[in-house]
C-alpha cells in the first residue's frame, strides 16, 4: 500500500515548522495525573485515562487504564504493536468510557479529513488572531497527522469538571468550532461536515493506521489552552459557562410532583433516577413494532462517505429503542455494511467499524436526541408537530375536535390531506428552504430517490413560472425595480462584475452600507457552502438584510446625485399639510 501524498506533503511542511512529539511523551502530558499500579481509588477522587486496544485473539476491542508505572512498556505492547488503539481527551471514573462515567476533559479534539499542503496552509493563515475575525480559529496545542486528515488538539491547562450541563455546553461549543474549522475546498478536500461527541475516541499518536498504512504523528504547535480563549472564537450562545454546571429548574417540586405524577413517584418516591426509556415500539402506526428502525434503514441511500460509522451507530440506537434484538441488528449491519462499502470516501469502512458502532445497542444511547442523530449522520429528520402537548393528550383532542364536527354535521376527511407526507410536499418544502438549493442537496438531505427529486422538482419549477408574472408585479410595486435591482440583471451574464462598483467612495455613508453588505455577503457564501440545515434562519434573515442594506444604498446614491430632490419632497409634503 503507497503512502498518501496528502499526508507526505503535510509532513515535510510540519515538520519543517514544528517539534515532532513522540507517542509515550505526548499522553504523559495529555494525562499527567495518571495513578500507579495498586493506587485505584473506590472514591472516583482520581478519574483514570481509558483507552482500547484490538485484541487479536479473541478479535474484539478491549478496554485498558493508563497506567504511570507501566506506561512505556503498555505503549510498546498495545499501541506501537496494534493494528487499532483509540482514546479520548477524557478521563474517567473506573475502567468504562461511557460520556455518563466522563469526570474531566482534559483535551477538545476536532477530527479534520481531507487535508492536502494546500488546507494545510489555509489552516496555519486562521490559527490565531481576532477572533471577531470571519473563520479565525484558535491556535491548537498539536496537529497529528491522521492519515488522509489531522487531529486538532486543544490541551487544556486546568481539566474542565464535566457536570451535566458542562457536557452539553461542551457539546454546543465543539459543534461550533467544527463548523467554523470545517471549509469546504479551504481547509478540506470534503464537502460534507463530520460533527462529532466530546467522548469521541482517536487513533492514538504513534500507532499504525492499518486502512493507509501511515503511523500517526503529533506536532506541537501551540501551548495549552484555557477555557475563555476557545470560547472567544465561538458564538455567545454556543461558549461554556462553568459557573452553570446544572441546569435551572423551571419549577418547584411541589409543581413538579403536579405537572408530572409519573415523574415524581418513579424518582422521589421510589428513588429511580435513572433515565426513563421512550416506549417506541408501543407508539408507532401500523402492525410493524418495529416501524422507526425499518424507517433508518431506508435512509442508507442519502449517506455520504464521511458519515457511514455513524449510520451504523445510529442504526444500533434505533434497534435499542425500538427493542429489535441483536441478532437480527447484526444481520441488517452486515447487509448495511455491504452497501456502505460501495460509498466513496478517503477512508476504508472494515469490520472494526461495525464492532464499534454495536456498542451503541446499550440504554446509555436509548434517549439519544434526534438533533445529535441530524448532526453526526447529515439526515434531515422531520419532526412531529402537536403543538407541545403529549401524544396521548394530542390524540384526545384531535379525536374530541373530530367527533364534535360529525355531530354539527360537518363533512370530516378520514386519512391523511393530499398530499400531506408524500414526496412532492416533501420536494417543495425543501425547495421553499433552500432557495439557491441544488436537486443533489434535496436528494441527500430528504433520502428521496433521485427520480422522485427531479420529478416534483420540474413540476414546481413549472408552477413557479406560471405563478412569476404576477410575482414581477408585486416586486414591481414594492420597488424591487431598483437601481441595484437592475444591476443584478446586468451582471447575470457577467458574474465576476462587481455590482456595487459605481456606489463605492462615493460618500462616508455608502461605504459604510457597502462594508455591512461585504461582511454580510461573505456570511452567507460561508454559509451557502454548508449542507446544515439548522442554519437556514440565519441564511434567509442575511439575504432579507442584504436586501433592505440595498435599498438604503439607493436612496443614498439618489440623494448624492440629486442632493435637493428629498428638500424638495419634504417642502411639498408641508405645503400639502398646509
Amino acid at each position: 500500500m503507497g503512502m498518501p501524498q496528502d499526508y507526505m506533503d503535510c509532513y515535510e511542511y510540519l515538520d519543517a515548522q514544528f517539534p515532532e512529539v513522540g507517542g509515550c511523551e505526548f499522553y504523559a502530558e495529555l494525562f499527567p495525573d495518571i495513578e500507579s499500579s495498586g493506587e485505584l481509588h473506590s472514591d472516583f477522587s482520581h478519574p483514570n485515562a481509558v483507552y482500547l486496544y484490538r485484541d487479536e485473539e479473541k478479535g474484539r476491542q478491549r478496554r485498558r487504564i493508563m497506567l504511570k508505572d507501566a506506561w512505556e512498556k503498555d505503549y510498546i505492547e498495545y499501541v506501537e504493536e496494534n493494528p487499532l488503539t483509540l482514546c479520548s481527551g477524557l478521563v474517567y471514573r473506573g475502567r468504562s468510557n461511557r460520556l455518563d462515567h466522563a469526570q474531566r476533559m482534559n483535551a477538545l479534539i476536532f477530527d479534520l479529513d481531507g487535508v492536502g499542503i494546500g488546507e494545510l496552509r489555509n489552516l496555519f493563515l486562521r490559527f490565531g488572531g481576532d477572533p471577531a475575525r470571519l473563520r479565525r480559529l484558535p491556535m491548537p496545542t498539536f496537529l497529528v497527522l491522521s492519515g488522509t486528515g489531522l487531529h486538532v488538539y486543544y490541551v487544556f491547562q486546568e481539566p474542565i469538571d464535566l457536570y451535566p450541563n458542562i457536557k452539553v455546553q461542551l457539546k454546543s461549543l465543539k459543534y461550533d468550532l467544527t463548523f467554523r474549522m470545517w471549509e469546504y475546498k479551504g481547509t478540506s478536500k470534503l464537502k460534507s461536515i463530520q460533527y462529532q461527541s466530546i467522548n469521541q475516541c482517536f487513533r492514538m499518536v504513534g500507532s499504525l493506521n492499518d486502512k493507509h498504512g501511515t503511523r500517526l504523528i503529533a506536532f506541537r504547535t501551540g501551548g495549552r489552552v484555557t477555557l475563555d480563549y476557545l470560547n472567544a472564537y465561538a458564538k455567545p450562545e454556543n461558549r461554556v459557562d462553568i459557573n452553570k454546571p446544572f441546569r435551572p429548574s423551571k419549577m418547584t417540586r411541589a409543581q413538579a410532583k403536579e405537572a408530572y405524577p409519573e415523574w415524581y413517584e418513579r424518582v422521589v418516591i421510589n428513588g429511580k433516577k435513572g433515565r426513563k426509556k421512550w416506549d417506541i415500539a408501543g407508539k408507532v402506526h401500523g402492525s410493524d413494532p418495529y416501524a422507526l428502525y425499518h424507517w433508518w434503514l431506508r435512509q442508507i441511500g442519502g449517506i455520504e462517505g464521511g458519515h457511514r460509522y455513524f449510520f451504523l451507530m445510529c442504526l444500533a440506537i434505533y434497534a435499542y429503542k425500538c427493542g429489535v434484538p441483536k441478532k437480527q441488528l447484526r444481520e441488517d449491519m452486515k447487509k448495511a455494511f455491504v452497501e456502505l462499502q460501495k460509498v466513496k470516501h478517503e477512508n476504508v469502512l472494515t469490520e472494526d467499524d461495525i464492532r464499534s458502532a454495536l456498542e451503541a445497542y446499550d440504554k446509555e444511547y436509548y434517549n439519544f436526541t434526534i438533533s445529535d442523530i441530524e448532526a453526526l449522520t447529515n439526515v434531515r429528520i422531520e419532526r412531529n408537530k402537536r403543538n407541545y402537548r403529549k401524544q396521548k393528550d394530542h390524540v384526545k383532542v384531535m379525536n374530541t375536535m373530530k367527533s364534535l364536527k360529525k355531530q354539527l354535521g360537518e363533512e370530516v376527511k378520514e386519512g391523511r390531506p393530499k398530499g400531506s407526507g408524500t414526496a412532492e410536499q416533501t420536494v417543495r418544502e425543501w425547495m421553499s428552504c433552500h432557495s439557491d438549493g441544488k436537486k443533489a442537496d434535496c436528494i441527500r438531505e430528504t433520502g428521496l430517490a433521485k427520480h422522485t427529486v427531479y420529478k416534483w422538482w420540474k413540476v414546481a419549477e413549472q408552477n413557479a413560472a406560471v405563478e412569476a408574472p404576477e410575482s414581477r408585479e408585486k416586486q414591481a410595486e414594492s420597488g424591487e425595480g431598483s437601481l441595484i435591482w437592475e444591476e443584478r440583471k446586468n451582471a447575470m451574464e457577467r458574474p465576476n462584475r462587481d455590482i456595487y462598483a459605481k456606489y463605492r467612495g462615493r460618500t462616508p455613508q455608502m461605504d459604510q452600507v457597502l462594508k455591512q453588505i461585504d461582511r454580510m455577503k461573505a456570511r452567507c457564501r460561508e454559509l451557502d457552502e454548508t449542507t446544515d440545515w439548522r442554519l437556514r434562519n440565519e441564511r434567509k434573515t442575511l439575504h432579507f438584510e442584504i436586501w433592505q442594506a440595498e435599498r438604503e444604498l439607493t436612496r443614498l446614491f439618489r440623494e448624492e446625485q440629486e442632493p435637493g430632490r428629498q428638500t424638495v419632497k419634504k417642502e411639498n409634503r408641508e405645503e400639502r399639510r398646509k
